[in-house]
């Protein structure tokens, strides 16, 4: 037992280091690789190429030179109630504006107040009948944009919101 004791390795670990240092070597160069392909963005199609369905997608002129998309929120969810035919409902909508370019982005933002006061108009004009259905939501959507829109014009002198989204809806 005590000879068992006694028994040194001779290189030191020397040997088990290596192959930790190596094996931590693969492990970083694997995870390098990996990184790289998720984040070159090679999967993704060019403009003007094909989706699944096989039809051709361009993308407008007109888009490219007004900027990037980008999304403005809306720093509360607008609350709000809607008569319906047998009784009143409450809704509660989360919104997201798209704009294109920063400056827009830099507009929407400084009329935050103006934007809520008009969505809000909107939305409580709204029966809680069409409400219900997908096409009543849309329509909602719609006329929210365009009276939006029009409010912008008014006051900035430019349209600066293309879209309205519905980011999330709840109706009581």
């Amino acid at each position: 037992m005590a000879a068992e004791k006694d028994l040194v390795i001779a290189d030191g670990g020397k040997k088990k280091k290596l192959i930790l240092i190596a094996g931590g070597a693969a492990v970083v160069v694997a995870l390098a690789i990996v990184g790289f392909i998720l984040f070159s963005g090679g999967g993704s199609a060019p403009a003007g190429g094909s989706d699944d369905s096989g039809q051709t997608t361009a993308v407008a002129g007109a888009e490219q030179s007004k900027g990037s998309a980008l999304y403005v929120p809306m720093p509360r969810p607008f609350v709000f109630n809607v008569p319906g035919a047998s009784r009143d409902r409450m809704v509660q909508i989360k919104v997201q504006l798209l704009v294109r370019g920063n400056n827009n982005e830099t507009i929407a933002m400084r009329h935050i107040p103006l934007i809520e006061g008009s969505l809000l108009q909107t939305f409580s004009s709204a029966n809680a009948d069409e409400l219900v259905t997908v096409a009543g939501r849309d329509a909602l959507k719609n006329k929210a944009l365009s009276d939006l829109q029009q409010a912008m014009i008014e006051v900035v002198g430019s349209v600066v919101v293309d879209e309205v989204l519905f980011t999330g809806f709840v109706m009581q």
